[in-house]
């Protein structure tokens, strides 16, 4: 007899490989067969995987139209089942995938808006966490200041694009086809800063050293390493925003004194 581990497993693949073994032996019939049983529950499993990715890349959806992306979507099922049963986490490689999908080649972009909707997705799905309180930023002199590592926000992320993926996704979501239409594909690449709001994700466009700088303090530079590997002029101004809009949670002198 089959143990419970082992009957899942076979279970897992059938749903996503269509290599019944031998479970058909534990499928009572009742009327049907078990490979029509089966079937039904892997046609169920891979709507709801697509589902999934409905849900995350609404945008790519509107480009390439529902039945493409349907059709994608199963493809993409059945080579990258998930690994984790919250859905909220499925579809991390499909920007990927979508980047070597010959069938997708006449869009260049779309690998990119893709990779916006799924760090939209990240920071939607992210943990709660209170922002920087910065009134005891001002009670450190200039020393003391550059050498601390700025904590990000779990809800705040940095992206690099080929294309202007922010302004195809604010067009295709907004159904506005005059903007969509001014889009210049050469338009890039851009630096994204990608942050959940109160009501809404917003995605703000950076400079390239503003966006580096950004990156570094992301990683837990000290703020005088990250000025120093990339210098920005309005770095002031940058931390400043960044600030205020809740990009960091903590600060400390070491790497290790905001980890949870």
């Amino acid at each position: 007899m089959s143990t419970l581990l082992e009957l899942q497993r076979a279970i897992a693949q059938s749903m996503l490989h269509h290599q019944d073994g031998g479970l058909s032996a534990h499928i009572i019939a009742d009327g049907l067969d078990s490979g029509a049983r089966l079937d039904i529950y892997r046609n169920t499993c891979a709507t709801v995987l697509a589902t999934a990715l409905t849900l995350s890349f609404p945008a790519v959806r509107y480009l390439v139209g529902a039945e493409f992306f349907e059709g994608a979507a199963r493809l993409f099922v059945a080579e990258a089942p998930p690994r984790s049963a919250l859905l909220d986490e499925y579809g991390a490689d499909f920007p990927d995938f979508l980047a070597q999908l010959p069938q997708a080649a006449s869009l260049p972009y779309l690998a990119d808006v893709a990779r916006l909707e799924w760090q939209v997705n990240i920071v939607l799905h992210a943990a709660d966490a209170q922002p920087l309180n910065v009134a005891p930023l001002v009670q450190l002199d200039e020393a003391e200041l550059s050498h601390q590592r700025f904590a990000p926000h779990p809800a705040a992320k940095l992206l690099r694009c080929d294309f202007p993926a922010d302004a195809i996704w604010h067009a295709v979501l907004e159904r506005d086809d005059s903007a969509m239409a001014a889009i210049d594909l050469a338009d890039g690449p851009v630096w994204l800063l990608i942050q959940r709001a109160q009501s809404s994700v917003a995605v703000v466009r950076l400079s390239k050293c503003q966006w580096r700088f950004t990156a570094l303090l992301f990683s837990g530079q000290p703020l005088h390493a990250a000025l120093e590997d990339a210098p920005c002029a309005d770095a002031q101004a940058v931390l400043a925003a960044h600030l205020t809009r809740g990009c960091f949670t903590d600060i400390g002198l070491t790497d290790t004194a905001f980890e949870s």
